[in-house]
Parts: C-alpha cells; structure tokens; sequence
C-alpha cells in the first residue's frame, strides 16, 4: 500500500450527489448536448434555483432575467452552467471543519478559481475546465485536517506567506492538498488532465514534464492567498512559472482582475 493509499484509509470520502457524479461523467463526452445537462441538472431542486440565481448575478450582465435552466444553459453556456453546478456540488459536499475559517477558506478557493480561469483563458486554454480545478486545489486541506485534526494550528499559523500552507502540510502529512485533491479527484473520476494538474500544482516545472494546467493552478493559487493584491502582484510570481508557461507580463498587468469580479457560489 502507498503511503497516499494508506492516508485515505484514514479519512472519510466526502459524498458527492449522483447528480454530481453525473456532471463528472460529462466532462469527458464532447457528445453531451443541452437536453441532457438541463434535464440532469433538474434532478435536484436546490440546484436547480442555485444556478438561476448564478446565471442572474450582475456578473454575467444579462440584457433579461434568467428564469429557466434553458435560458441560463442558452444565455450563460452550457459548459460554464456545468462548471458552476459542480462548483456549487463541491462547496456542499465538505463539512464545516472546527476553527478553520469556512468564509475565508472558500472565499480563497473562489478566488484561485477566477485566476485561474483568467490566466488559462489568456493563454488560450479552457476556461471552464481550469476554473473548476482552481476551485478544487484547497480541497486536500480539509481530507489533511480530518485525519490530523492537529495540523490545522500549524498549517494555518500567521505568518501565511503565499505557498507556505503546502510546504507545511507536505512537512506535516507527507503531502500537499493539490497531492491529495488529486487523488480524491482520480477516485471521482475527474478527467485526467485535472488529476494531472493537481497533483503538479505546488511544483509545476519539474525534469519530467510540465503541466501547463499545473503551471495555471500554482500561479492562481499564490495570487489568491495574496492579501489586498492588485496587478503589483505579479511581480512576485516565480519566474520559472511564468516562463514556462510563455505569459506576457505586459498584458497580465493591463488585464489583472479584480476578485469580487469573480462568480461566488459559496455564498448561495
């Protein structure tokens, strides 16, 4: 048994809906049409309101209210009203860990999840895809919490310099939360360039390959646990990164967004 098996004896798995699992499933057939996503999504009620409200927020600046799952499929996009329902499954799916901040923790996976987005759309990339696995990539902290329920001090203690959470949970546990994520998503059977990307985020370049999705994530991640940034951060990005990937600095800092531009599913 692996020492990453041997870690998920340990825990408990967070149950996902079979409407969730469904939606995974989806992500690999380039087949699915609207039909089918609109009447999967209807399956659950509560998820089903969840979206209209998502596809109403002043984010998307709609010309008219969305008061149907065909007209937010039609209107918002059948991948980003997919992306969004397993955002909302996700945030669901864990429970409230005691004295780790719940607001704070998801307010900075949202954030990872838009910078990540924005840096993937810039380079050509798909969107949708590295929004939800910027949405994931903390996920693994809350497997390493329930299994050490006294690494929580530790991993979170001030100061939290950018970074620093997973050099002290791979000290700590062995792992990072994108190690653990991933294998939590390759049992969910999340597409594999997601599991790839995972498990590659806390260390991208590496002699035997680069993951440009990972590369996405590491840069996402490190801008999301930045206090008060704004384009300034950019500068402390590692250069390696930002290399290997072939971003151009110029347009990062033109086009660098601000976070409450970013869709909020934890808050519905």
């Amino acid at each position: 048994m692996t020492q990453l098996a041997a870690f998920f004896e340990s825990v408990k798995l967070p149950s996902m809906s079979e409407v969730a699992h469904a939606l995974i499933r989806s992500l690999n057939d380039d087949d699915v049409g609207i039909p089918e996503i609109r009447d999967l999504i209807s399956q659950d009620p509560a998820l089903s309101a969840k979206l209209l409200r998502l596809a109403n927020c002043a984010q998307f600046g709609l010309p008219r209210g969305v008061s149907s799952l065909d007209d937010a499929i039609t209107m918002v996009g059948m991948q980003k009203v997919r992306t969004l329902a397993l955002g909302a499954c996700l945030s669901e799916s864990f429970p409230i860990i005691e004295g780790l901040d719940r607001k704070e923790f998801w307010r900075t996976s949202m954030a990872c999840a838009g910078y990540s987005q924005w840096l993937a759309v810039g380079l050509g990339m798909d969107g949708q895809e590295a929004w939800l696995t910027g949405m994931m990539l903390r996920l693994g902290e809350l497997l390493i919490v329930q299994a050490e329920p006294g690494a929580l001090q530790e991993i979170e203690k001030l100061p939290h310099i950018p970074g620093v959470r997973w050099q002290r949970e791979a000290r700590l546990v062995g792992f990072t939360e994108g190690q653990i994520t991933s294998e939590l998503a390759r049992r969910w059977n999340f597409p594999p360039q997601i599991v790839q990307a995972l498990a590659q985020s806390a260390d991208p370049v590496t002699p035997h390959g680069f993951s440009r999705l990972a590369g996405v994530l590491h840069l996402a991640g490190l801008m999301a646990e930045t206090e008060h940034n704004g384009p300034e951060v950019i500068d402390t990005l590692p250069a390696d990164v930002v290399t290997a990937l072939m971003l151009d600095n110029d347009w990062m800092h033109a086009k660098f967004p601000a976070q409450e531009t970013f869709i909020n599913v934890t808050s519905l």
